[in-house]
Parts: C-alpha cells; structure tokens; sequence
C-alpha cells in the first residue's frame, strides 16, 4: 500500500504575509536611515500635524439647521473640555519644528554655496504647490455648489473651513522667508511685542481693532525663533527647556486664572476672545510650555523612534505631512456632506451639547480618516514631487533615508525616500 505523500509547508495567511511585508519594509526604512538623523525631530513634527487633525475633528461641528449647515463647537456647550485643547493645539511645536529645520537647512545651502533664493525656491514650493490644488479642487466645487442652490450661509461655512489651514501655511511661508533675518533673532523680542500689543488691546482697550493682528506674525515668530536657537545649540541643557515648560505653564495660568483669558486655546464659536484668531499672550505662553515639553521629551522620542515600526509611522506622516494638514478639513466635510441625505445623524449633524455628542463623534473619527486616506491617495503625489532633490531644496540632511541596496538574493534593489 503506497505512503500517503507528505503534506508541504503551509502557506503562512494572506494576513500574516502582510504583515511580515510591512515588518520587513519598516526594518529596510529603519536601516537604510543616515545614522545622524535626529529623528526626533520628525517625531515632533508629525505629532504636531496628527495633533492638529484629530483637534479639528473633535471640536468643529456641522450643525445642520433650517437646511442649511452652520459651525459649532462642543466647547459653546461644555466649556469643561478645555483641556482638549491643551493637548490638540500644537501649532507651537509645528513652528518650533520648522524653526529648526529651516535655520539648519539654509545654514547647509550657505555652506555648499546655494543661493538663497534657490534655497527659499525649494522650500516654498513644498508649501505651496500641495495648496494649489486645495485651491482649484474647493474653487470648482464652490462653483458647483452655487449653481446647484446651495444657500449661500451653507457655501461660506464649507469654504471658510476648508481654506482654514492656508492662514497657517501662509504665515509660515512668510517665516520660512525670513529665515535668514530672525535666525538669531531673541525669542524675548517677538514675545515683548505680544505682549505690548495686548496691554493695549485688553488692558488700555485703545489702538485700533487691527492691531491684534499683528501678532499673527509675532505670536509664531516665538516659537519659530525658539527652534533656530534649538538649532544653534543653545536649548541642548535640560535646565534650559525646564524653565520654558514651567515658565510658560505658569504664566498661561496666571493669565487664564487672573487676566481673564479664555481657557481654550482654540477658538470658541460666539466667545468675546479667541486665544488663536490672532493669537494673545495666553496662546503664546502656552506655547512655550509645549515647546519646552518637547524639548524634555527629544531623548525619550530618539529612543522610541529606534523601533522599525514607529519610524516607519513617522517617516509616512512626514512624507505627506501638507497634504494631511490641509486636507483633514475637507475630510470632515466631505463625510457630513455625503451623509447628510440619511438624516441628521449624531456625532455629525447635531448640536454638540453633550456627551452623547462626543461619544457618537469620537465614533466617527475612523470614518473621517479613511476620507482623509482618499485625499491622501489623490494628493500626495503633489507634495511628493516636490521632495525630488533640487538644488538648495535642503540638500543631504533633508534626507529620511539614504540609498540602501538589499543583501542576499535580488540584491541592487534600492529604497530611498526623501523628507
């Protein structure tokens, strides 16, 4: 009687494949990294933008009303969320980051002989060029929208929203410009001049009511200053980012306790001051103390980024880190949007007053990021093309990783990503 044949090896489950494929990615990405990477430093920038998305997606509100659709925001209601914004606002630590990261770049260009404008040329157009299709995509659908009735209370609450992060890239666009002027500009002269100017405007009330506006530069010079002087060596000492983390938390403190600033840090629907909208010296100090948290955690962040996994996490979200930010808007309105015809659904349609609101949204934030993961895969090629090498476009140290050839069978295949 013949033997039965021997069963061969079974094929590991398409799951478990995937697996070992992203595993096996990860390990390449984390070896093929320059070993002189601070990868802290691109740690602290995508959690900044995640922190900024998953902000935005927990307090802005479409509320559909009378057929049409108006924004608001669970901290109109339950103004004891506050502290979400203490943990979502991270702009600081995106300014602190680019602060660093520009003053090093055109220090390197300097130093190779780019010419700054051919420097300034490739860091612009990592900013700008993910935008403009922001633009074009939100101007032919603003048209559409018109000639198809929408009412026009409706158009300006979807648009306003949706070109929301440009304010941001715009100013930080102006910063990064300006790099070779502020670099070793005193981070004590952008915050006097915050603090001058809201002595006039909340203490004197005199000035005019533009003036506040003014420190929409100074406000975010602070921290974009800080990172030059991160860059420069000069915040290496522990001492040195104890004194920004318990500095800024206690003025923040003082004023929201004593000088009656606003406790969100975020602005707030109907609310008489916003802490943001241009930022106060509440925003400002509170942004020192983020960035002095940021600063204490780098050794800790470089020792987590060691992990193949979380580097390869954080070199994705660095890779895309625009196209995320300034489409993470479009994404919640393209979800209510879509939505809307099956009634006003909670968590998505319905006044924030809440806790069932917050429940039934932190329930829609899965949804909201596969539509972000759809403009993802439509956009990303726009700011991915701007990452190509160019000359002064930041040169070997805005590299993620360099070339890296694969050993044993196959060899020659190369990785590279640039950040």
């Amino acid at each position: 009687m013949p033997e039965p044949h021997a069963a061969g090896p079974r094929r590991p489950a398409p799951t478990a494949r995937a697996l070992h494929a992203v595993r096996r990615g990860a390990r390449l990405l984390d070896t093929a990294t320059p070993a002189d990477r601070d990868r802290a430093v691109d740690a602290l920038r995508a959690f900044a933008v995640l922190g900024v998305v998953l902000g935005h997606w927990l307090v802005t509100a479409l509320v559909a009303e009378d057929g049409a659709l108006r924004t608001a925001s669970p901290l109109q209601h339950l103004p004891w969320l506050a502290p979400i914004s203490w943990v979502f606002q991270t702009l600081a630590v995106f300014f602190l980051v680019g602060g660093h990261v520009a003053t090093r770049g055109h220090a390197s260009a300097a130093a190779r002989g780019v010419p700054y404008r051919a420097w300034l040329r490739g860091r612009l157009n990592r900013l700008l060029r993910p935008a403009a299709a922001l633009l074009l995509l939100w101007t032919v659908a603003a048209t559409a929208l018109l000639l198809t009735g929408t009412s026009l209370d409706t158009l300006h609450t979807l648009v306003k929203l949706a070109l929301s992060p440009l304010w941001f890239l715009l100013v930080f666009a102006a910063l990064t410009a300006a790099t070779p002027l502020v670099a070793r500009l005193n981070p004590l002269w952008p915050l006097a001049v915050v603090l001058h100017v809201d002595v006039v405007r909340f203490g004197l009330h005199t000035g005019p009511g533009l003036l506040g506006w003014v420190n929409l530069a100074a406000g975010w010079l602070v921290p974009y200053t800080l990172g030059a002087a991160w860059a420069r060596g000069e915040l290496e000492s522990r001492r040195a980012a104890l004194v920004l983390f318990l500095g800024g938390t206690a003025a923040t403190a003082a004023l929201v306790l004593w000088a009656g600033y606003p406790a969100s840090m975020v602005g707030v629907p109907g609310a008489a001051i916003s802490n943001l909208n241009p930022p106060t010296l509440a925003a400002v100090t509170f942004g020192l103390a983020q960035c002095g948290l940021a600063l204490l955690l780098r050794e800790r962040l470089r020792g987590a980024m060691r992990r193949p996994l979380a580097w390869a996490a954080v070199a994705l979200v660095n890779l895309s880190a625009m196209t995320i930010f300034l489409w993470h808007q479009t994404a919640l309105m393209a979800t209510t949007a879509t939505a809307l015809p099956a009634g006003r659904l909670p968590g998505l349609h319905t006044l924030p007053d809440g806790l069932d609101w917050v429940a039934a949204r932190l329930a829609w934030l899965p949804v909201f990021g596969l539509a972000l993961a759809v403009c993802w895969t439509a956009f990303r090629s726009r700011e991915q093309q701007t990452r190509r090498r160019t000359p002064g476009s930041g040169g070997g140290r805005s590299r993620v990783v360099r070339t890296h050839r694969t050993a044993g069978p196959g060899a020659g295949r190369a990785v590279r990503r640039v950040v």
